[in-house]
Order: structure tokens, then C-alpha cells, then sequence
């Protein structure tokens, strides 16, 4: 099995961790990780890191995501989402489209978020979600996030359909709840869909179903390269002498000028038939290092 990505579209009531497994299964149990959980109560694209592809997941991680996702008026629920049970009730006013839009535009821009309860956030070696269930609650410490577009797609009488374009890190959980607060109610998540992650935009996705199907024909699954979500990165080839050198760890001559406030710059390296090699770090003065190399396949 070739190194590459593949974009699945995860159905609902599976955990990441659990549609991660279904696809590794199907593959014949290759080395594979997902770069970003979902809720199992949402759907949607979630990209899985086959073989070596697995050494750029914090690359992906990193980029931004859109969500569209419903949000029920009037109620709250422990988990702010539809599996949790019904903590407290509150009256709905009646808002219109542009009060609406008026509170949305509220939330743009940067802001600090304080992850909710039932979260895969460690805190003292335990994930939150399992003191929450313990009926357990912590202080946690607020998170830098960022909200880069917030949009109404329908209005009704209890619920708002909403679009989102939100930095890593954003729980929409919470940020429902804080929305349906601002209208002056209660709130929680009754359906979740992540649309896309930086940097793979509309690109399309591939459902269990599907990969089951062309497992079961024998047929070759279709891979993102690795090096798609570092295309941000200046590109460096190397000529095959410095290509050994490279891979034994060693510096070499090549890079870009320009680099970061630290001095460095991150790289894609490629040897001079245009093979990925992975990432290194530029100096400025026209050296390079390895950082994070693939193995050959």
C-alpha cells in the first residue's frame, strides 16, 4: 500500500478512532491515523494519513475547518449536543434574520473558548469526557481560537442552520451554546457536518461503503500525496549526492533566504526526480537539515 491521504466521509454514530479502524481493516491493517477527530455524532471529512503520510497529521491539523451544523433553541443538554440528556429548558424568543446576523457577527475574529466538559482533553492523565460522565466537573483553562466567517442558512422557530469557517481547536458544541445564550436562550448541537479542512477545500470523499466495495473488486485505491497540505512550504530539490547525505540525517547545501523570526524556515525537499523526501529546516545561509523524513516505499 502506497504512502498517501485519503478523505473519508465519516457517517454518523462511528468515533474517528472507530472509522480510523473500519479503514485500516479494509487495507489489510497498514499504519494509518486521522488528523482531527469528530464527534460520532457528526459527519463528515475526516482525513486519514495512510504509511508515511502519517508524519505530516500535524500539518493537517493545524488548518482550518468548515462546518454546517443545526443548533435546537431552548434547551441544553449535558454533552451541548443531541446525545446528551436534557439538563434545563428556556423560552425562545422570537429573533429575526437580522438579529440574528447581528449576533453572529459577534463571534468573528480571534477569541478564547473554554473546551466543554465532554472532550477528549486530558487533565491529570484522564480524558474530560470521563470525569464528565463521572458526573465530575474541572476547571479548564481557556484556548486562543478563531472564528473567520459565521453564516444563517435557515431560520425557524426553534433551531438556526448555520455555516462555519473556524480555526483548529474550535468546538462548535460550545460555540452553539454561547450563540443560542446572546439570543437569550438555551441551545446544543442537534446535527454536525464538517465540510472541509484546509488545505483540501471541496476535494471529494470517499464513504465506508465505497472503500468496502473496491476492497472486495480488488481495484488500487486512489491516495492524496503526502506532500499536498505542505504545498505552503518553499520547495527545495536536491541532486542525488545530496540526497544521500540528507538521509543519513546530515545538512546540505540548498534552502531558501527568506526564513522565520527564529531564523529557520520549514521546507519540502524532493530529490531531483521530483520524489518527495520530506521536510527539513532552512538556516538562511543556504543550508538545509532534515527534520521529518518519509522511508521509501
Amino acid at each position: 500500500m502506497p504512502s498517501g491521504i485519503l478523505l473519508l466521509d465519516k457517517p454518523h454514530g462511528l468515533s474517528s478512532n472507530a472509522a480510523l479502524q473500519r479503514v485500516r481493516r479494509l487495507l489489510g491493517g497498514v499504519k494509518a491515523g486521522h488528523a482531527g477527530s469528530l464527534d460520532p455524532l457528526a459527519t463528515g471529512m475526516l482525513p486519514i494519513c495512510i504509511g508515511e503520510a502519517t508524519k505530516i497529521v500535524g500539518d493537517i491539523v493545524a488548518g482550518a475547518k468548515r462546518y454546517r451544523f443545526t443548533v435546537t433553541l431552548g434547551r441544553r443538554t449535558a454533552s451541548g449536543d443531541a446525545e446528551g440528556e436534557v439538563t434545563a429548558t428556556a423560552a425562545v424568543p422570537a429573533v429575526t434574520r437580522a438579529a440574528v446576523a447581528a449576533v453572529l457577527r459577534g463571534f468573528l475574529g480571534p477569541q478564547t473558548q473554554v473546551p466543554p466538559m465532554y472532550s477528549a482533553i486530558k487533565q491529570g492523565g484522564a480524558p474530560l469526557y470521563r470525569l464528565a460522565r463521572a458526573g465530575r466537573t474541572v476547571e479548564r483553562a481557556p484556548r486562543a481560537i478563531e472564528i473567520h466567517a459565521l453564516e444563517l442558512l435557515e431560520l425557524a422557530d426553534e433551531s438556526l442552520e448555520l455555516e462555519a469557517r473556524c480555526s483548529k481547536g474550535t468546538y462548535i458544541r460550545v460555540l452553539a451554546e454561547d450563540i443560542a445564550a446572546r439570543l437569550g436562550t438555551l441551545g446544543f448541537v442537534s446535527a454536525l457536518r464538517r465540510l472541509s479542512v484546509e488545505p483540501f477545500g471541496d476535494e471529494p470523499m470517499r464513504t465506508l461503503e465505497s472503500l468496502e466495495e473496491e476492497c472486495a473488486r480488488g481495484g488500487q485505491l486512489s491516495l492524496l500525496p503526502a506532500d499536498l497540505p505542505l504545498q505552503h512550504l518553499a520547495k527545495v530539490a536536491l541532486p542525488e549526492v545530496s540526497v544521500a547525505r540528507l538521509l543519513k540525517g546530515q545538512a546540505v547545501a540548498g534552502g531558501p533566504q527568506t526564513v522565520a523570526a527564529d531564523g529557520t524556515a520549514r521546507v519540502r525537499l524532493y530529490d531531483a526526480a521530483g520524489c518527495f523526501l520530506g521536510v527539513g529546516i532552512a538556516d538562511g545561509s543556504g543550508t538545509v537539515r532534515p527534520k521529518r523524513l518519509l522511508n521509501p516505499d
